[in-house]
């Protein structure tokens, strides 16, 4: 294993949120993204390791948001504070 495999991110994922403010399942996005279920789940519970843009770019259309509305940074600061 590289020295950051055990490292984890500082990236924190809202589909779940946003999912339910569009009244959307998460296999009806996966459907009409054009990924599996399960690549979405890993997305949705924060363990992937990296999105192709291309999938960024089909989520944020299917779901009519920003990358922003996706994905929050936390920061140092945050993460002492949890």
């Amino acid at each position: 294993m590289a020295p950051d495999d055990n490292e984890s991110h500082a990236i924190e994922v809202h589909l779940d949120r946003i999912l339910t403010e569009r009244g959307m399942t998460l296999a009806e996005l996966a459907s009409r993204v054009g990924v599996t279920n399960v690549n979405l789940s890993i997305l949705k519970n924060g363990r992937a390791r990296a999105i192709r843009f291309t999938t960024l770019t089909r989520i944020c259309e299917v779901l009519d948001c920003q990358p922003g509305d996706l994905l929050t940074y936390r920061g140092a600061e945050d993460k002492r504070r949890r």
